[in-house]
């Protein structure tokens, strides 16, 4: 097997227990490694760290597998879906569950979702392509599924040099697949939804809103398919509107909420930015404002840019929150760290001249789970304030 050898010093990032090492922290290799394969890393000074995934094309050109040096085979892979099955077994439904959560579950840049009897599943780095059948059967025997869907149409793959790719891995798949979260039914478009088909990072925080909307009136804006506005509806909402820029998306809302039985709920296509700002000016008021907005930034460069448009929203959404009503405002870009969130949001507050008492802060739900030493692993923002305007 090849080694990679290190960069003096670089080694601690690995010993920090970070799970990747960039191409600029690599020295020299021995063995003549290819792109894929599995090497074993070592300090300068010849020093053992751990085995990773190789790929000299990536920014990302190893990624750890192992700090034992041991050889990686299929039987590891498969060891490695059981445990990550195995931690969901004692919370999560497994039909409503982010089952492998990438290099949070020592299978780096593997994405597996379940959706009812379906499980979609990204491999988004070429070390672990060819590992993608041995994933699938651990899958299999570990859940049984109706089927396997890949979802591959994912650009990063062409930068590790993967084709964009989708299909059936496994038994059969419909093109839709209904799913019940916390109790609420949705239809997930599974060969051509986003990413995978559905936001299942959110599903604890969703069902956090059910103190604070029982017998409200509630917006929900960036509203997607209706996952914050059907649980609004769901936890007893008396009314509820949903917003989003797609009407394709509002479509499969109504679908959703008629799926539900719910007639309280209404679904507007319109650019939520706008939206917000001609509601605000026309002094409308909602009791609970819930904002749940797509990344705004996708890289460090445009964080300030996206500093602007979270602090635009949360201003708006704040000025149509009622005296003593509730701001539930979510951040899933990954470069907008937790604290810098929260600043945003204050900064709103002081600009709308309002008071904020929270009620909670909360992350990405425990199937999606946070690595201490990979501050990249936690990306999902999620606070719910009272707003006060005395």
């Amino acid at each position: 097997m090849a080694d990679v050898i290190l960069l003096p010093g670089k080694e601690k990032r690995v010993y920090s227990g970070h799970p990747w090492v960039f191409r600029s922290d690599i020295a020299r290799t021995k063995g003549d490694p290819q792109p894929g394969d599995t090497v074993r890393v070592t300090s300068s000074a010849g020093r053992f760290l751990c085995m990773a995934a190789y790929n000299p094309h990536s920014q990302i050109a190893l990624r750890l597998l192992s700090r034992k040096d041991a050889p990686i085979d299929e039987d590891f892979i498969r060891a490695r879906v059981r445990r990550a099955v195995d931690y969901r077994r004692s919370f999560a439904d497994l039909r409503s569950c982010r089952l492998i959560f990438a290099e949070s579950d020592g299978l780096p840049a593997v994405i597996a979702d379940a959706f009812g009897d379906v499980i979609v599943l990204q491999c988004l780095c070429l070390g672990m392509e060819k590992y993608k059948d041995a994933i699938c059967d651990a899958l299999a025997d570990e859940l049984h599924p109706q089927g396997i869907y890949e979802r591959g149409d994912v650009p990063v793959r062409e930068l590790e040099g993967l084709p964009q790719v989708t299909g059936t891995l496994r038994g059969t798949v419909p093109d839709r697949v209904e799913m019940t979260e916390n109790g609420v039914k949705f239809l997930v478009d599974v060969k051509q939804g986003q990413k995978t088909g559905f936001f299942l990072d959110q599903k604890e925080n969703r069902a956090a809103i059910a103190p604070f909307v029982r017998g409200k009136t509630v917006l929900d804006c960036f509203t997607h398919t209706g996952s914050f506005a059907l649980h609004a509806a769901h936890y007893g909402a008396e009314r509820v509107t949903g917003v989003d820029i797609s009407e394709f998306a509002c479509a499969c809302a109504r679908e959703n909420a008629a799926l539900n039985g719910f007639d309280n709920v209404d679904f507007i296509a319109a650019n939520a930015f706008d939206f917000l700002k001609e509601r605000s000016a026309a002094g409308e008021q909602y009791d609970v404002v819930i904002l749940d907005p797509p990344a705004f930034t996708k890289s460090r460069a445009a964080v300030e840019a996206a500093e602007r448009g979270y602090k635009e929203i949360n201003l708006r959404g704040m000025k149509l929150v009622k005296n003593g009503g509730y701001l539930v405002t979510c951040s899933c870009s990954q470069h907008m760290l937790p604290g810098q969130f929260r600043d945003v949001v204050l900064s709103a507050a002081r600009d709308a001249r309002v008071s904020l008492f929270q009620a909670e802060y909360r992350t990405q739900g425990r199937d999606h789970p946070i690595l201490p030493a990979a501050p990249e692993t936690q990306y999902l923002k999620c606070g719910i304030f009272r707003v006060d305007k005395e």
